[in-house]
């Protein structure tokens, strides 16, 4: 026993050493294995070190070149500079030596006249300097006595010609025929009008030095016409050098020209074809017209008319006009008028190539939304609904009284069906129609309840005050001073990336939804912000103020632009709290909401008593509210979405519906009232 005792004493000894070995063993691995790690973290940062300070020594090498490369432009710009100084001073000298000379050899001769007549031909050979001219020589005189022998008639209607007075029909036809065939990209027969290049200066304006005409008011334009007398001007022609073209024929397709004339019946001058989408042009001139005599040809794009009607002066933009009203405001032109035209060529053969391909029926294309229900019972009418979209291609189809129009579909702009709709003005006098229509019962039970002699009212008063417009003749008929019913509506299409914020209408039943939809993924109640007075006029001046909620003490909650923007970067619909009138500044800051129509009846009503007594509200204030809110739907800038009563039976149904509203509104192209100028 006494010797087993020292031998199991050794042997756990044993065993506790070994173990210890192993933890030992096992703590060393763990040591190595950190001091690998940071070994391996060290030699990254090493690196990553070594990078930056590459990438510093590489920026640096840069901004120093690009520095010395400053500098020497700098050194250049300088040296030029002084070059420019020197020239100028040296061209001094020699224009003063030049006026010095020609008023030596003048000596005894008449002075030449200087500047130039109101509406009469500038000197197109030599123009003069600003100095004075000195009169040809014996040689230069005898050299235009042979050219006039020669071709006297040939000059007096060329460009060389000197005579104060315009140049013939003739003359412009040469030009024209000169510019077509020099130019070899031209390969059709479309012909040009010549203008006269005018030298455009910085403003936009033509400079006096380079005009060849001089446009006057109309007051001044009999008294120079009486004046005009042909008179022989001296031409300084230089003794070695056979008359030249002031300048080279250049075609200036921007350059606005005004024409000054007697317009008498106008469209019986001229013919324009165009729209609101490619510009009036004038498609064909009645030869011998005053509009021939003012070189008038098919390619011409009309912008403006300015002509003085009874009272008071008429003027009319036809930039953006359609055919429409082009020809309404070309058709009251009667007497002296001034049109700004401009040549635009390939615009016309564009046009004409696609009316003769049948691709297009007119220039015309605008969108509309009509705002009346119309049977289209005729053969070729189309048959539309309230809040339809309309793709408008043609305003004078089948001459006057009906435009050609294409059914826009709601989730595109491409055309689907095709017809033909009444105008603005036939439009209208449908919409006054079906007024009456309406209110005939309801002035009958006035005149069954009112005494004899009460005078009741023959006409709704919706129908007082401004006429509405009485034809297509009167050119805008989108005037909004003069307008009482708008059948139609002009809209623009727009296709927002982003998930489009949430208004519910009533605001009532929008706040138990938005509770509902908050908790659910893509929804997010927009809250108003708390704003003291500074912040406010802050946010006031830059256009953020959405809504203003609750005023007091000098602080205001409000509903800002940056909320919302904030929701939508998160791909977030934003449920907003907010009235049905801040639609329109919301598409002011170019954000457009999904507004979500809920229809109660009072069966409806009853199945949120529960919702409502939680949120402190009765079924009758939930009505109240819904009947008041439903009647600012109509002044709404954009289309809605409704949900009928019996559509759903309780809230999660409700909610269901509601969210299938919004999956499909954001879907749809939005589209938004256009200003008609």
């Amino acid at each position: 026993m006494r010797c087993l005792s020292p031998c199991v004493q050794y042997w756990e000894e044993k065993e506790q050493t070994l173990l210890q070995f192993q933890k030992t063993k096992v703590e060393c691995e763990i040591y190595r294995e950190k001091v690998n790690a940071l070994q391996s973290q060290v030699a990254e940062l090493r690196k990553e070190r070594d990078q930056a300070y590459s990438a510093r020594d590489a920026a640096q090498a840069e901004i120093s070149q690009s520095l010395t490369d400053k500098d020497a432009l700098r050194r250049k710009v300088f040296e030029l500079t002084d070059q420019v100084c020197d020239l100028r001073q040296q061209l001094r000298t020699l224009q003063a030596e030049s006026l010095q000379e020609p008023k030596q050899e003048a000596g005894a001769r008449g002075p030449c006249r200087r500047g130039k007549q109101r509406l009469v031909r500038m000197f197109a050979i030599c123009p003069r300097d600003d100095g004075d001219c000195s009169c040809p020589s014996s040689s230069e005189s005898q050299l235009w006595s042979d050219l006039s022998t020669t071709s006297s008639r040939e000059l007096a209607d060329s460009f060389r010609s000197s005579s104060p007075v315009p140049p013939s029909q003739q003359s412009l036809y040469k030009r024209a025929t000169e510019d077509f065939w020099e130019d070899p990209c031209s390969s059709s027969g479309f012909p040009e009008i010549p203008e006269v290049d005018g030298g455009a200066s910085p403003g936009g304006e033509a400079g006096d030095a380079d005009l060849d005409y001089e446009i006057v008011d109309r007051a001044e334009l009999h008294e120079s016409s009486n004046s005009l007398r042909p008179v022989s001007g001296g031409l300084c022609l230089s003794a070695s050098t056979a008359p030249v073209r002031r300048r080279p024929a250049r075609k200036i397709l921007s350059q606005v020209t005004v024409l000054a004339f007697q317009g008498d019946a106008l469209l019986e001058q001229i013919t324009v074809i165009g729209g609101n989408l490619t510009g009036i042009f004038i498609h064909r001139v009645t030869p011998g017209s005053a509009a021939d005599e003012m070189a008038l040809r098919p390619g011409t794009q009309i912008l403006r008319v300015d002509y003085e009607a009874t009272a008071p002066s008429f003027k009319a933009v036809l930039e953006g006009a359609t055919l429409e009203q082009a020809v309404g405001l070309l058709r009251r032109v009667n007497g002296f008028c001034c049109l700004s035209v401009k040549v635009n060529v390939e615009g016309y053969k564009k046009l004409v190539q696609d009316l003769e391909a049948k691709v297009a029926t007119s220039g015309d294309s605008f969108y509309i939304r009509v705002n009346l229900a119309m049977e289209g019972r005729a053969e070729g009418e189309l048959q539309v609904h309230c809040s339809d979209i309309l793709h408008v291609t043609d305003t004078l189809c089948q001459g006057q009284g009906c435009w050609h129009a294409h059914r826009v579909g709601p989730y595109s702009t491409k055309d689907v069906e095709h017809g033909t709709v009444p105008n603005y003005s036939q439009a209208q006098q449908l919409l006054v129609a079906l007024i009456q229509d309406m209110a005939q019962p309801r002035i009958a039970a006035r005149k069954l309840t009112s005494p004899a002699g009460g005078g009741a009212r023959s006409s709704p008063p919706l129908l007082e005050g401004p006429s509405p417009i009485s034809g297509s003749s009167a050119g805008c008929f989108w005037a909004e001073s003069c307008i009482t019913l708008v059948p139609y509506t002009l809209v623009h299409p727009r296709r927002p990336s982003r998930p489009r914020p949430v208004l519910f209408v009533p605001r009532l039943l929008g706040k138990i939804l938005s509770e509902k939809l908050c908790l659910l993924q893509g929804f997010q109640k927009c809250q108003a912000e708390y704003l003291s007075q500074e912040e406010y006029d802050a946010s006031s001046q830059r256009g953020d103020i959405i809504q203003e909620t609750e005023v007091s003490g000098g602080h205001c909650w409000v509903t800002t632009r940056p909320a919302v923007e904030f929701l939508m970067e998160k791909n977030t619909h934003a449920l907003l709290d907010v009235r049905l009138d801040s639609v329109r500044a919301l598409h002011t800051m170019e954000i457009f909401p999904i507004v979500v129509h809920v229809s109660v009846n009072e069966k409806a009503a009853k199945r949120l008593r529960k919702p409502l007594q939680r949120l402190g509200t009765s079924e009758e204030q939930l009505l109240d509210a819904s009947r008041q809110e439903e009647g600012e739907l109509d002044k709404a800038p954009c289309l809605y979405s409704s949900l009928a009563p019996d559509g759903w039976s309780d809230l999660d149904t409700l909610l269901s519906c509601v969210r299938f509203a919004i999956a499909d509104e954001q879907k749809k192209v939005v589209w938004t009232e256009q200003s008609p100028r």
